[in-house]
């Protein structure tokens, strides 16, 4: 009966796997900022230069008048929320948000008319410890506005804006550092965050405005991040937690013997190799893309990576069951494989939040597999206590005949 019992789990437990990894196992392919076309012609003026700045579709186009030093310049870029804003700037100092003068555009809450507000970046911004507030710029800003291209007459998702802006430049400097960017909300008149995806984090790119030149942070392509992605999903927010079940589930089934270490040991290597190369592919998407850091997201990262290589070196030190520490090695190993599974799971939803997949099909399918094995694992987690609490009943039972039979004895010796 308990050999059934164990098969009937062995299979159940394959078959929730099965049932989980295989509608999420198809491939994907995303497409990120691609550059736009520039032209100098704007509704308002021609330009004399223009370039494709490298995210977000967006372009600039300027006239630089060397006698005054004076840029005129136009930058058009799109909204992706009606309700959203747009903006562009410039830093004296790096090719960075932090320090930056911009003009945001963004429908007037009171009017529904564009505006273009002026507004400087300081560190509270990224920090987000108070809301963005306009203020003059402290840079020579002779002109700005705002107007809207093509049939759009009023802020919506995928409407173009242009933003020009005329500034005295310091002089024989023209080289400069331009950023730009792109949120869904503004509350009242404050700009809120944008969203992080690689392309926004890389929304900077420094031109020579005399030759064009010019130099984009690079980033990671595409199929960098799906592969990065798809292999920690798989490896460390999956199969390490499947590996986990089969110990915890098919361990106290005397009739698979060794069985089940040989499958809790084969499934958490083939979940550590995945997740090893995923984490190395995420340090070379991370040199790839100078400027562009997700803290959190490397710090789990990290963490996972190293509890997973503590488990495997652990493998090699593992004492006897005789030896009077194994108990202690079994405590250590079971509370770092749990942590690294807690951990491993909780930095793929943060994978997708990165990867601006946070309300996509992908997270869901995820959540459904996830889901499926928490389900499973509930069950199979109730089944062992029934089975726990009956063999106390039974023992007990046991213990009781035992004891009446001795008491019998007793009894009739005397």
């Amino acid at each position: 009966m308990r050999q059934q019992r164990c098969a009937t789990l062995l299979a159940s437990l394959l078959q929730l796997v099965a049932v989980a990894v295989l509608p999420a196992a198809a491939a994907a392919a995303a497409a990120g900022g691609a550059a736009g076309r520039c032209t100098t012609s704007t509704p308002l003026k021609t330009y004399a230069k223009c370039i494709a700045l490298p995210t977000q579709g967006a372009t600039l186009a300027w006239t630089y008048d060397a006698r005054n030093a004076t840029l005129d310049a136009a930058f058009t870029g799109s909204f992706i929320s009606p309700s959203g804003w747009v903006a562009w700037g410039v830093n004296k100092d790096a090719p960075a948000m932090t320090g930056a003068r911009v003009l945001a555009a963004f429908s007037d809450p009171s009017t529904g008319a564009l505006l273009a507000l002026p507004f400087l970046l300081s560190p509270d911004v990224k920090l987000q410890a108070s809301p963005l507030v306009s203020r003059p710029l402290d840079i020579p800003l002779l002109a700005s506005s705002a107007s809207l291209v093509g049939p759009a007459r009023t802020v919506r998702d995928g409407a173009t804006v242009t933003i020009a802006a005329t500034i005295r430049l310091s002089p024989n400097r023209t080289k400069l550092h331009f950023v730009w960017n792109r949120g869904l909300y503004v509350q009242g008149y404050s700009p809120t965050i944008h969203p992080t995806d690689a392309s926004d984090l890389a929304s900077h790119a420094t031109v020579d405005i005399l030759t064009t030149a010019t130099e984009a942070s690079p980033t990671a392509s595409a199929t960098l991040q799906w592969t990065h992605g798809s292999l920690n999903a798989l490896s460390w927010g999956f199969l390490l937690p499947v590996g986990a079940a089969v110990a915890r589930y098919l361990r106290p089934c005397a009739s698979t013997g060794p069985a089940w270490f040989y499958a809790h040991a084969a499934i958490q290597a083939t979940g550590y190799a995945l997740g090893a190369a995923g984490f190395a592919l995420g340090l070379v998407m991370g040199s790839a893309s100078p400027g562009v850091t997700y803290k959190l997201h490397r710090g789990l990262g990290i963490a996972a990576a190293t509890a997973g290589s503590l488990q495997t070196l652990a493998m090699l030190f593992r004492p006897k069951t005789t030896n009077r520490y194994r108990k202690y090695w079994k405590s250590y190993h079971h509370l770092v494989g749990y942590g690294c599974v807690v951990v491993g799971v909780v930095n793929v939803f943060q994978g997708f939040e990165v990867m601006g997949l946070g309300a996509s099909y992908w997270k869901l399918g995820y959540c459904m597999a996830l889901a499926t094995l928490a389900g499973g694992c509930v069950a199979l987690e109730v089944n062992a206590w029934v089975v726990f609490c009956r063999r106390q009943q039974e023992e007990k039972l046991m213990r009781r005949e035992v004891e009446d039979v001795v008491v019998k004895d007793r009894a009739a010796a005397f």
